[in-house]
């Protein structure tokens, strides 16, 4: 598929905004509440570390639903939050808080927390108990009220996992399919060098970004080490008398994109992406066409998005490639972190 990516003039070019900045603290998850344009960041529990979920207020983080579930106490885990992945919120008003840690071995401890934003209280907390913790690493998930399903990305079991709201129980879909698995030998060039750790391994993550259409209707998803993006309508995902082979039947390609991290759609079908090696974000129109929405040097690994009622797209600039880890024990990241915002198109 030839893609044909338009050039921004620089009049036409949305301005990025800074919305918040929080100093050493890494912002990771972002979340727009639909109703009421409520801000909401998350932090991976990593030095220096404050807050594990807060919301943004007059451009201050503050801690989210209360400082009591942001206390870090790991043996409490059913009711303070441990190392905060993703947010999202849905069209009931409510705040979906994914929290994994550690992932990938038997003492791994999964819940997703439901958070009624009408009174900042949680009302469900979900524990993934029949799911393999330790090949798992739970990452990005969307909910769908209509079907009362929750889709979530699994890079450590190369799958999607679907959990029914209404019953706790989980369903792996799609398991090493060429749609959830990491292209081999495809490294993150970014910064000019590719991103490893110490040990010298390459940056790798299956299948990770994820999008809902706000009907419900597509699913849409991809691995970061991958440059397609794929989608497949969720009345499959429902039914769980599909085998993979069936699903995979109908997974649909949608383009080609390049590196992405994180995804989110808008109420016109737009799928925004991460575009880390060019420092911007890009969208894919229903018709499937790829097009820039802003680069900036300051979009460094940009990681989550929300969308606002407010005409706006907010993303975490997450910096994950400037972490000491992938730098030889050197700290390249451009402090402070910050959460910006940018117009849509």
């Amino acid at each position: 598929m030839l893609v044909v990516y338009p050039a921004m003039s620089q009049q036409a070019k949305p301005a990025l905004i800074e919305v918040a900045s929080f100093g050493k603290s890494q912002p990771i998850g972002v979340a727009v509440a639909p109703a009421t344009n409520r801000l909401f960041v998350s932090f991976p529990h990593r030095d220096p570390f404050v807050y594990a979920l807060t919301e943004i207020v007059n451009g201050k983080p503050v801690p989210f639903p209360d400082k009591e579930w942001n206390k870090f106490i790991p043996e409490q885990d059913d009711t303070h939050f441990v190392n905060v992945q993703d947010l999202y919120a849905d069209d009931k008003n409510c705040l979906w808080v994914l929290d994994p840690k550690p992932a990938g071995n038997a003492n791994s401890k999964f819940k997703l927390v439901k958070i009624d934003l009408n009174d900042n209280k949680v009302k469900q907390v979900y524990k993934f108990d029949d799911i393999d913790k330790s090949k798992s690493a739970l990452n990005d998930m969307c909910i769908d009220n209509s079907k009362q399903l929750a889709y979530l990305s699994d890079p450590g079991q190369h799958a999607i996992v679907v959990l029914d709201l209404k019953t706790g129980k989980s369903r792996v879909v799609l398991k090493d399919d060429k749609a959830t698995v990491a292209q081999p030998g495809l490294k993150l060039h970014l910064d000019g060098k590719d991103v490893v750790d110490e040990q010298g391994n390459p940056f790798v993550s299956n299948v990770n970004g994820i999008a809902l259409t706000k009907d419900n209707k597509y699913f849409y998803f991809r691995a970061i080490n991958q440059t397609k993006l794929y989608r497949i309508e969720t009345a499959y995902l429902a039914d769980s008398t599909l085998t993979d082979a069936d699903l995979s039947a109908k997974v649909e390609l949608v383009a080609e994109t390049g590196i992405c991290h994180g995804m989110i759609a808008d109420n016109k079908g737009n799928i925004y992406l991460s575009d880390s090696p060019d420092h911007a974000i890009q969208y894919v129109t229903p018709d499937k066409q790829v097009h820039f929405l802003v680069k900036d040097e300051r979009l460094i690994w940009p990681d989550s998005f929300g969308i606002g009622n407010d005409g706006y797209l907010y993303l975490s600039s997450s910096q994950m490639n400037r972490l000491p880890k992938f730098n030889n024990g050197q700290d390249k990241v451009e402090y402070p972190f910050r959460v910006y915002k940018v117009k849509l198109p």
